[in-house]
This record gives structure tokens, C-alpha cells and sequence, in this order.
């Protein structure tokens, strides 16, 4: 019996860490520093990826916040979840945390072809911190995982190409100020998740737009794409040009053999159909195809090294089979953004499914002939969706991408509506409602039909910032209270204007109430400057105005305190003021310096004391720093000033060959 494809809503239980809330400073440096291209390397590149590499790279990830509130206790805890499914396939979609495809399962074969992670545990991947593993993740936005990694976006039915139901997520994306959409649906009977892609530029400028689908499955596989080139990309930060499949004596579609993390950004030739599969010991996995204008594929491989299998444990639980990453994206690499020209749109067709095999395919895919290894994959592929089915699907979802949702099932941030409100935008089949407008939107509504901002009724660290080009020149326009020139002062900061950014908030410092955020961000201004003492009294000051102003031990002063007690500690520490840092240090909530962030950080304090064996113990006694940024090298370095003992298995996280000595690492 035919099983019509449906839609709807459930609820999935997992041990999870709770998200917490977001660090309420403003993102005046970016957290990636791992995704440069060094500079040795540019010259060789060919033209247009060095011109893609140089297109407006991020400063910072403003007007986003930094989302460093999670911590490591699981409990379980229970997420909305939308399921799709006809009799071949169920797909269970996260619309709370970005619209990430949870599970593909496969129902004849009783297969789950995505690595489906067993528990919820943020890390900081991220452009702006949390991440977490497994699924399938829709990344826009700029080089690195998206910002909305964590964030709920919309959904609703919507009538299908064949007349059926699919589901629509939709959101605006804040680094680039674009909106998008993701259309899912199953059509009755096939084996095949079909997603229909828009990203859309309402603007008269043109932007730059980064996309990589983002596709999490079993290490144990082995990963096939039609190219014999790839460009390398590790932690070294080394961009070059690798063959395929085997190199310097070791078969790189093979995860489990690398031994370092890195990325393969494989050369498709022009014409080629686009895919990329993953299969096991049986030839048989999932493969994911599209049509042409989503032209790169990539393998990301953790490797074999004690950092790689480490940062495995840390995504997951131990015990739990790796994983590796397959990847589709608009460019050749995901160092590189590509122009949308302003008032168009660009679109394209994505499919998963599974691949089937016999005895003697599977030989041949697991075989030491690669173009042969590829010809069977892509012979199987063609039998089971053919290209033209491909290219005949999107020409019949293009029509349906403006068609009206109908039941929402999920509601995402307000910030879309802003920008309607703003500018009268009227994305077709993309409502942004009025009625998601919420507090955090609130002043710039009333910025918006007043021109004025609103002085905050209570005392309390200041809401987020917007710095699109539109909200600058109302910020500049509007009254000059202290809280608009703070405002002002971090969007002149984002635009590169930093002299007029300290010129503003060095005008609120006059009338502020509240001096801590203003004195905070003329520390980082300082830093940037090269003026360290100067950001070290600066920072003093502003930890000891919070201190006196802070109202209550709730988590919005808590995740204050934490955030600027931490870049206080570290800019005093810089400068070797250990007497200073002690009195922050002893300043700050018992239940903030039993972090595992500042249990480092302690560590690092008393190593500036000359309490080498204080320092020892705190290792000794362990911790975890559930923040650690991806590539951080912060507590090898302090490991390395205290012993010349082999870094402790629990404390290895490098992704990058050995080097002689440890770079500095501000994290």
C-alpha cells in the first residue's frame, strides 16, 4: 500500500546541555581565526578563487551575539521536531536549532543514512559559538558554521510540486542580511528527500553569499565524488592542490586512514554532474546530488590523530562510532563568497537518498580503480534518480517557491519582520509576521517610527546592536542620549570606523549611567590600537562599575559578569598586573570561577604568581572548558609553561601538525 507523503509535528528526547543565555557584549572581534588562507598560497591560486577568497570576508559577527552560555551537564530534555515521511523515507527536521535534518531513515532497508548524533551538546564551531554534530545543517552566511546553528527559524506547510504537502523553513540571515528558504518534500513513493534552495537579495547593492549543505555520516565509509583533484585545506592553514584519491601513499576517501583534520575541496569538472556519496563495506550509504549552480563538494575528516578522536568524544559520548562530513556549496571551497547581484536571487535543487549495492558493485566501489570506483557509483546513481529527474524536479518546485505558506508550525526570530517593517519588503511565500516582533526588537521599532532610541526603563547590560548601513545613519540621525551613542558607536565599529566609534562612546561616557559596556568596548578599541595598558585599566574600571551596578545573581548579570570578567582577567594578565587580576578574580560568583573556562584561567593566575604547583593541581584535579573554540590551542600553551610532561589525553585538542614552539592563543 501506498503511503501519501505527511507532515507533522513531534517531539524528540535526548540528553541534552542547556543552551544558557548569550554573551551580552558585543562581538567586536571574530571568534574564526582557523579559516585563513596563509598568504603564501594566494599567488598560486587560480584568479577567481583568490578573488572569491578576498570578497568581504567577516570583521566580526555583528549584529549576532555570541551564543558561550552552554555548559557540559546533560539531563533529558525533549525538542519540537516536524516529520516528514512517505512509505520509502522519514525525515525528522530541528526547527528549533536552524532547520538541521536530525535523521534520514530509510524504511525498507531499516537504515538511518545520516550519522544521527545521540545527544544535544553545543561546542564552539559556530561563527558565533554554539554548534552541535550530526544531520544534515543549511550553512549561510560566511566561511564557518552558520549563526543560526542554535536558532529557531520558521516553518509551515506548503503545497507541494505534485500537489502534495512540504515543509518550508525560512529565516533572515543577520551577517549578510539576507533572507532565505529551505523547501523539503518527499513526492509518494520515492526514495529521494528533495530540498528546493532560495537565498534572496532585496537590497540595491550587491552581497556576498556563502552556502554549504553540510552532511554528517558514519566514518566508517568510503566517500566518492566524480573528481581527481582536490584543494587541501588543514590547520595549518595551507591551501593547495591534492590528487585524488590517494595521497603521499594514503587513500584520503578513506576518513578512518587520515591522520590530522582537514578538509578536501574536490575540482568537478565543468559539465560534471554534481554528487557525492558515502558508502560502507557493502557499497551501500547515501548519496547526495544536485543541479549544476551548487558546484562544490568537500570531505571534512577528523583523522586518526589523539585531537581529532578527542574532539570526536567532545561532539558526542565516548563509545559512540565517528563521524566524518560530506559537503555541497555554491563555490569550490568555503574560504570563498560569491556575489548576488542586489534586487535577484539565486536558487538551486538538492536530493538525498540511498545507494544499493550487490557483491560485485560493491568490489568495484571499494576497488583500487578509482575511475572505475566512480563510474559505478555514478552509473547507480543515474538508475536510481536520473539527472534529468533531477533538473525536471527543480523546474517544477521554481513555481512553487513563491506559493503562500499555510499552517506555520514553527516561528523563528522577529528580526525579518523588522526589516519588512524597515523597508517594505514582501518576499513572496516568506510572510515575516508583524506578530514575531518581540523585545529584543522593540527600541528599533520605536527607533523607526520615532527617530528616537528609548533610554532602557531598568539598569541592565544593553540589548543587541543592528549595523546594516540603514540603522547606522538612524542611529546618527536620532538624539544623542548615552544609549544611542553606545549603539552607534559599536555599528560605526562594524562599518571600520573606529575612530568615530571611539569618538561615540567616548561622548556617552559624559551622561551614561551605566559606564561598564562603554569602557569595554574602548578596552577592545585599545587592544586593536596596540595600547595594552591602556585596555587593562580600562577593563579594571568596567569590571568594577559592573560589580557595583549588578542587581541581582540571575543569568543575564551572571553571563555579565562571566563575559567581562573574563576578557578582564585576560587583558590584566597580559600586561603581567597579577595583583589586579587576583582582586577581579576574587570578585567574581563562586559558581562563575568553578567554570571549567576559569578553572584555566585560575590556572594561569597562579602560574603568573609563582605557584607552579598550584597551577599543576588545577590540571591534576581536571577540568573541562566547554567552550573551547575549535583549532584553540590555549590550554596546550599554558600545559607547555608548566611541564615538559605529554599533554594529558583529556587536554589534547590539536587539529594541526606539531610544531616546535606553541603560538600565542588569545582563547
Amino acid at each position: 500500500m501506498v503511503v501519501v507523503t505527511t507532515i507533522r509535528r513531534d517531539v524528540m528526547t535526548l540528553p541534552s546541555a542547556e543552551l544558557g543565555p548569550s554573551n551580552p557584549l558585543p562581538p567586536l572581534r571574530p571568534l574564526d581565526e582557523a579559516h585563513r588562507v596563509d598568504d603564501r598560497d594566494r599567488e598560486a591560486l587560480p584568479r577567481d578563487m583568490a578573488r572569491q577568497i578576498g570578497y568581504e570576508p567577516l570583521r566580526d559577527v555583528l549584529p549576532e551575539r555570541v551564543r558561550d552560555g552552554y555548559g557540559r551537564h546533560r539531563t533529558s530534555r525533549t525538542t519540537d521536531t516536524i516529520v516528514i515521511e512517505n512509505d520509502r523515507l522519514r525525515v525528522t527536521v530541528l526547527p528549533s536549532r536552524g532547520g538541521r535534518v536530525a535523521s534520514l531513515f530509510h524504511k525498507p532497508s531499516q537504515r538511518e543514512l545520516l550519522y544521527r548524533n545521540p545527544v544535544f551538546q553545543p561546542a564552539c564551531f559556530a561563527l558565533n559559538g554554539a554548534w552541535f554534530s550530526g544531520g544534515i545543517e543549511w550553512n549561510i552566511g560566511a566561511t564557518g558554521h552558520t549563526t543560526l546553528s542554535c536558532a529557531p527559524v520558521h516553518a509551515a506547510r506548503v503545497t507541494a510540486p505534485d500537489g502534495g504537502e512540504m515543509l518550508r523553513l525560512w529565516e533572515w540571515e543577520r551577517l549578510r542580511d539576507l533572507p532565505f528558504q529551505v523547501d523539503l518534500w518527499l513526492p509518494d513513493g520515492s526514495d529521494f528527500l528533495h530540498v528546493g534552495v532560495r537565498v534572496r537579495n532585496p537590497h540595491e547593492k550587491p552581497a556576498p553569499v556563502y552556502w554549504w549543505s553540510n552532511i554528517a555520516v558514519p566514518e566508517r565509509r568510503r566517500v566518492l565524488v566524480p573528481a581527481d583533484e582536490a584543494w587541501h585545506f588543514g590547520y595549518e592553514r595551507r591551501l593547495r592542490r591534492v590528487p585524488v584519491p590517494e595521497h603521499e601513499g594514503v587513500d584520503r576517501t578513506r576518513p578512518p586512514r587520515a591522520d590530522l583534520p582537514a578538509d578536501y575541496f574536490y575540482e568537478l569538472p565543468d559539465g560534471q554532474r554534481r554528487w557525492i556519496a558515502a558508502l560502507d563495506d557493502a557499497g551501500e550509504g547515501l548519496v547526495q546530488t544536485s543541479t549544476d549552480v551548487l558546484r562544490g563538494r568537500k570531505l571534512f575528516v577528523w583523522g586518526s590523530g589523539a585531537g581529532g578522536r578527542r574532539w570526536q568524544e567532545w561532539l558526542t559520548e565516548p563509545g559512540t562510532g565517528g563521524y566524518c562530513e560530506i559537503q555541497a556549496g555554491l563555490a569550490r571551497t568555503q574560504l570563498e563568497h560569491v556575489r548576488l547581484d542586489a534586487e535577484s536571487e539565486v536558487t538551486w535543487l538538492e536530493s538525498y537518498g540511498p545507494l544499493a549495492a550487490d557483491d560485485a558493485s560493491a568490489r568495484t566501489v571499494h576497488g583500487t580503480d578509482w575511475a572505475a570506483a566512480r563510474a559505478e557509483v555514478e552509473d547507480r546513481l543515474e538508475r536510481a534518480l536520473p539527472r534529468a529527474d533531477v533538473e525536471a524536479a527543480y523546474a517544477a518546485w521554481l513555481p512553487h517557491a513563491d506559493t503562500e505558506p499555510g499552517e506555520v508550525l514553527h516561528a523563528g526570530s522577529g528580526w525579518g519582520a523588522l526589516e519588512v517593517l524597515r523597508a517594505g519588503h514582501k518576499p513572496a511565500g516568506t510572510p515575516f509576521d508583524e506578530s514575531t516582533l518581540g523585545e529584543a526588537q522593540a527600541p528599533w521599532v520605536e527607533l523607526l517610527r520615532t527617530g528616537a532610541f528609548p533610554e532602557p526603563r531598568r539598569v541592565g547590560p544593553p540589548g543587541e546592536t543592528l549595523v546594516a548601513p540603514h540603522w547606522r545613519d538612524m542611529l546618527e540621525t536620532a538624539p544623542a542620549k548615552p544609549l544611542t551613542e553606545y549603539h552607534l558607536g559599536v555599528a560605526q565599529w562594524h562599518a571600520g570606523d573606529v575612530a568615530q566609534a571611539v569618538r561615540s562612546w567616548e561622548r556617552a561616557l559624559e551622561l551614561a549611567p551605566s559606564l561598564w559596556p562603554l569602557l569595554r568596548c574602548l578596552a577592545v578599541a585599545d587592544q586593536q590600537a596596540g595600547n595594552r595598558e591602556r585596555a587593562a585599566d580600562r577593563y579594571a574600571d568596567a569590571f568594577d562599575d559592573l560589580c557595583r551596578e549588578r542587581r541581582d545573581d540571575g543569568a543575564v548579570w551572571t553571563a555579565a559578569m562571566a563575559a567581562l570578567g573574563r576578557e578582564t582577567l585576560a587583558a590584566l594578565l597580559g600586561v603581567r598586573r597579577t595583583a589586579e587580576a587576583r582582586t577581579v578574580w576574587r570578585r567574581l560568583r563562586p559558581v562563575i570561577r568553578e567554570r571549567g573556562r576559569f578553572r584555566l584561567i585560575e590556572a594561569e593566575l597562579l602560574l603568573a604568581e609563582g605557584d607552579r604547583e598550584g597551577a599543576r593541581a588545577v590540571f591534576d584535579a581536571g577540568f573541562e572548558v566547554a567552550d573551547l573554540r575549535e583549532g584553540a590551542e590555549a590550554i596546550g600553551v599554558l600545559w607547555a609553561r608548566l611541564t615538559d610532561e605529554a599533554l594529558p589525553a583529556r587536554y589534547d585538542f590539536r587539529m594541526r601538525p606539531p610544531v616546535t614552539e606553541w603560538r600565542a592563543d588569545p582563547d
